[in-house]
């Protein structure tokens, strides 16, 4: 095994961890606002995918190009997804909210499955294509651009949630919800906003990969898992730790296939997050 093969999985697995990055953010997020979990974060990944497919099919959109469609189908996802459901249960005990979100995920699932079947489907000739070469080491131009603007959002994300009045405005309904709202912050609408940043997190990650990977119902269900690893071993509620559990978490996946049995990178990435629960339950960074 060379020097330029193990360097070739290491670029594999900072591009994969960027995008994992990113969607563990927003499933950070959405926890950190509101100590709810997501279970639907993986479906909602899905629509993304579906609808950036969706724009290329009927309308010629390249998925780079109906990022901004795709961000505000989400978004208004999200927002609805809190108005229509998750208000109703957030005074609720853990077990209704885990059965409300995880319910959601199942009809999601289910009804893209009756609309889309399971048929696998790809976006033709998309305007990302080929690869790049440096050093010997080979990187497919789609997985590049795709982890670029991934960081780059993860990167917004984080400003707007720690520079900014609104984000601050976040940040104090996530520690003290009754505090915030004696403060004038209207913590239903933050909560609204917090859906609708998580989702859009998902749409922007959903896009880039709707360019190289095959949009199918069940797409979201390993992406939504790593996320939940990554969640767990950066901090519930620390979007940052998102960042460097994200990157792990490719690596691990990448390296893991190379140099042990690539039949079980799922397991190497898994058995990460036994160890965190075992040994670190609040994770990197994590404030719970």
């Amino acid at each position: 095994m060379t020097t330029t093969i193990i360097m070739q999985a290491i670029i594999s697995g900072l591009l994969m961890g960027l995008i994992y990055a990113l969607i563990a953010s927003g499933l950070s997020l959405i926890f950190g606002l509101m100590e709810i979990v997501n279970f639907a974060h993986g479906e909602h990944l899905m629509l993304a995918m579906f609808s950036s497919f969706w724009l290329w099919a009927l309308l010629g959109l390249d998925p780079i190009v109906s990022i901004p469609i795709t961000i505000l189908i989400l978004a208004v996802c999200g927002i609805a997804t809190h108005y229509f459901l998750i208000r109703y249960v957030l005074k609720a005990k853990m077990l209704v909210q885990i059965c409300a979100t995880f319910g959601l995920a199942i009809f999601i699932r289910s009804f893209a499955q009756f609309l889309w079947t399971p048929d696998f489907r790809n976006v033709a000739d998309p305007m990302l294509s080929g690869r790049i070469e440096f050093a010997g080491i080979f990187i497919g131009q789609p997985q590049f651009t795709a982890a670029i603007v991934c960081l780059f959002a993860f990167i917004g994300l984080y400003w707007f949630v720690t520079k900014t009045e609104t984000g601050l405005a976040l940040q104090a309904t996530s520690q003290d919800r009754q505090a915030a709202e004696v403060l004038g912050v209207p913590s239903n609408k933050m909560f609204a906003l917090g859906w609708g940043l998580g989702l859009g997190c998902v749409a922007i990650a959903g896009s880039m990969m709707s360019s190289y990977f095959y949009i199918f119902p069940d797409v979201g269900i390993n992406f939504s898992l790593f996320a939940f690893v990554a969640v767990a071993l950066g901090g519930f509620g620390s979007i940052l730790g998102c960042l460097y559990a994200g990157i792990i978490i490719g690596l691990v996946e990448s390296l893991g296939g190379l140099l042990i049995d690539p039949s079980f990178k799922l397991l190497y990435v898994f058995a990460i997050y036994l160890l965190v629960v075992v040994f670190k339950p609040q994770g990197m960074f994590g404030r719970y």
